[in-house]
């Protein structure tokens, strides 16, 4: 009969039963493994997270650098007061600054120099709601005195179109024509000339129109087809400066402007857009280079100024031009468009005062 083993010798050199004391526990060798790999998705979600916030900031400090804050509206002289709200002057400039001399041949643009008007918006955002309203390029209206900028002689008020202002005294006077004749502050400029427009448009990937008609105008370039649509860079700009098919010229183009501006401003301060740098970036860029504002516009103002177009498309507000009563006024500079002067101050004083609108859009 074989002898028993020494007590504290059984099973020497044997592997330790599973759950005996100082045996690892059943699993233990896998929990250690899926702990570290836990770990490294976790370090790896932080790098990423990381790296977007510093490319996020460092893409806000280039594009804040960028900002060409060139209008100093604290310097100009006799403003309308402030009024309640906030009220932002956008302008379409045809400036073909960063146009190619093939570029200016496919956008059909023509080689004028200097700055002139295309489009003027007044955007006024307030406790009463959003409204664009568009201010006619031919706009018979009262233009201050001031000094030529280039020969520094003084001219006298004088009756004149409103595009006029920019073209003899670029923004300043622009502003200062705007307040005089609306009674309304001007809180912040923006411009943006022909490249950057385009620019900006193909960087989104386009922006999405319905239209009701076939659009087709051979000085513009536009050749449309009715419905539903995504305009690149080159046919969205044909479409906001055509105005030979529209019954009531200019009034018809404004009214095209507006509604594809609040449609750029819907699809550029989207999430998918904005968060994604392939879009965002380049957006950005194209942007900037033509892009003019006043020395208190920052990044954040200018995604307001987005944001509350974008309320317009959303239904948050409303867009009109500004009361009409001669679209085809006699001057002696030709053909203008004449505001009908009782509406035109109603609705001046419901927006300085920050008052729902009444004033209704006519035809």
């Amino acid at each position: 009969m074989a002898s028993s083993a020494p007590p504290g010798r059984m099973g020497e050199g044997r592997p330790p039963r599973a759950g005996a004391a100082g045996a690892p526990a059943p699993g233990s060798r896998s929990r250690k493994p899926r702990a570290s790999r836990r770990r490294r998705i976790v370090r790896l979600v932080i790098l990423l997270l990381s790296a977007l916030v510093v490319s996020c900031a460092g893409t806000y400090v280039w594009a804040d650098t960028r900002l060409d804050q060139e209008v100093d509206l604290a310097a100009i002289t006799g403003r309308a007061p402030q009024g309640k709200g906030t009220n932002y002057l956008v302008v379409g400039s045809d400036s073909r600054e960063g146009l190619s001399e093939q570029d200016r041949k496919d956008l059909r643009t023509g080689s004028a120099a200097g700055r002139r008007t295309d489009s003027m918006i007044l955007l006024h955002t307030g406790a009463s709601g959003t409204t664009m309203m568009s201010l006619p390029r031919d706009s018979w209206v009262t233009i201050p005195s001031y000094v030529d900028p280039g020969t520094g002689r003084h001219y006298r008020a004088t009756p004149n179109k409103l595009n006029a202002a920019f073209s003899l005294g670029g923004p300043d006077l622009l502003v200062r024509t705007v307040e005089r004749n609306t009674g309304l502050h001007v809180d912040h400029y923006a411009e943006i000339g022909f490249a950057g427009f385009v620019g900006v448009v193909n960087a989104i990937g386009g922006v999405d129109m319905c239209l009701d008609r076939a659009v087709k105008d051979e000085d513009s370039g536009a050749n449309l087809s009715k419905g539903c649509q995504t305009l690149d860079g080159t046919e969205a700009l044909a479409f906001v400066r055509q105005r030979h098919q529209e019954a009531q010229g200019d009034l018809g183009r404004t009214r095209n402007q507006q509604k594809f501006l609040a449609a750029l401003a819907k699809k550029a301060a989207t999430p998918g857009t904005l968060l994604d740098p392939t879009k965002s970036f380049p957006s950005l860029t194209a942007g900037l280079d033509t892009l003019v504002v006043d020395k208190d516009t920052d990044l954040p103002q200018l995604m307001s100024l987005m944001q509350t177009m974008r309320s317009v498309t959303a239904g948050g507000g409303r867009r009109l031009n500004v009361p009409v009563s001669d679209p085809s006024f006699a001057t002696s500079k030709g053909s203008a468009v004449k505001w009908d002067a009782g509406r035109a101050r109603q609705l001046f004083s419901e927006l300085k005062e920050d008052r729902p609108v009444t004033v209704r859009q006519q035809n």
